[in-house]
């Protein structure tokens, strides 16, 4: 348990310490953000502002979790290093696509194509290795069962669980990607979902049928050590925030956003949780519908719009909405949503 402990202070510890240097040294190169023109002209102002602010996430993560194995003494687990495996080729994918944007002067680096292919490249390998590293109680990271708030009893063929995986971590990792339009927006709400996630892998590990072999146990691979990999990412996520809220002075650019969308995916996955991916990324999920919704509705209507612009966060922008008061709100959005979750992965615990 000091392990959670010791990964989420040091991921804390690392990003904010670290967040201003990096700030510093995008600034003077002159790595800054693109703005869109057809956009709330609010953000105009922003243009400029140092982004790839997710490499600061992603160093502090892993410096986090490698420290916390360190202090504990604790093993290094498969399932985990799959996860950070993920995190780092989707992040990849969000840097080349961040690198572009500046090089080219423009708001649009890969095209929306290239950007699905290093995806699912990334995911597909994520999924075929996570169903290999068998440990000696024959659990594999990911599962071949589709699991809600646990493993059910639908047990797929790999190919169609790789299929599965690739689905959750694009979807995933896009809308977090999406989310990510406002200061602090995508990083306060990944914060919320991580947290859940070290509950989960906390109570899995207390509950693991490897250990106990009480009713309902979890038969879960490395519940604990995920948590750990949780608390990293929550930690570094927070002491990024405190330089990502409004007035932001650093992005977490695609190479965060897709990272975090892919951390969020892999740890539902690699804890057997993955429809409670719905009610854990709630938010994600309503703004990513709000964007499915503008374009159906554009394209059935020939040119007209349901909202004002999306995603949905911008449509309240253009309505008169303050920034902060929107980030504020749709934070209280996903709280209820990961709260949620949460009472519903107790409940099916509790409920005999």
């Amino acid at each position: 348990m000091k392990g959670v402990l010791y990964a989420g202070a040091t991921g804390l510890f690392l990003s904010l310490f670290l967040t201003p240097v990096f700030i510093r040294l995008l600034a003077k190169r002159g790595y800054g953000q693109q703005i869109r023109d057809d956009g709330p002209t609010a953000h105009h102002v922003k243009r400029g502002t140092p982004t790839m602010g997710g490499l600061i996430i992603i160093t502090s993560v892993l410096l986090a979790y490698f420290t916390s194995h360190f202090l504990a003494g604790s093993d290094i687990s498969s399932s985990a290093m799959l996860v950070l495996g993920l995190v780092l080729g989707l992040g990849t994918v969000g840097f080349v696509d961040d690198w572009l944007k500046i090089v080219k002067q423009r708001s649009l680096g890969l095209t929306a194509r290239q950007k699905i292919i290093g995806q699912a490249l990334v995911a597909g390998g994520f999924g075929y290795a996570g169903l290999h590293f068998v440990d000696k109680f024959g659990l594999a990271p990911i599962s071949k069962h589709l699991s809600t708030v646990r493993d059910t009893s639908l047990v797929f063929a790999g190919a169609i669980v790789i299929i599965w995986v690739l689905l959750l971590v694009i979807g995933t990792s896009n809308a977090v990607n999406l989310t990510d339009g406002l200061d602090g927006l995508a990083s306060g709400a990944a914060i919320m979902a991580f947290l859940a996630f070290v509950l989960i892998g906390i109570w899995e590990f207390r509950q693991s049928c490897a250990y106990t072999q009480v009713a309902k146990c979890y038969a879960v691979r490395d519940p604990l050590d995920l948590a750990v990999l949780a608390a990293a990412f929550a930690g570094s996520c927070a002491g990024f925030l405190w330089w990502n809220t409004s007035p932001a002075k650093i992005f977490m650019g695609d190479v965060g956003s897709l990272s975090l969308g892919g951390a969020i995916a892999g740890l539902a996955i690699t804890l057997r949780t993955e429809l409670m991916l719905i009610p854990l990324g709630g938010l994600f999920i309503i703004i990513t519908l709000s964007v499915i919704i503008q374009v159906l509705y554009f394209k059935i209507t020939k040119g007209k719009r349901f909202f004002k612009m999306a995603p949905l966060q911008h449509h309240f922008e253009l309505s008169g909405w303050g920034e902060v008061t929107i980030v504020v709100r749709f934070w209280i959005i996903a709280g209820i949503c990961v709260a949620s979750g949460l009472g519903l992965f107790y409940a099916q615990w509790v409920v005999r």
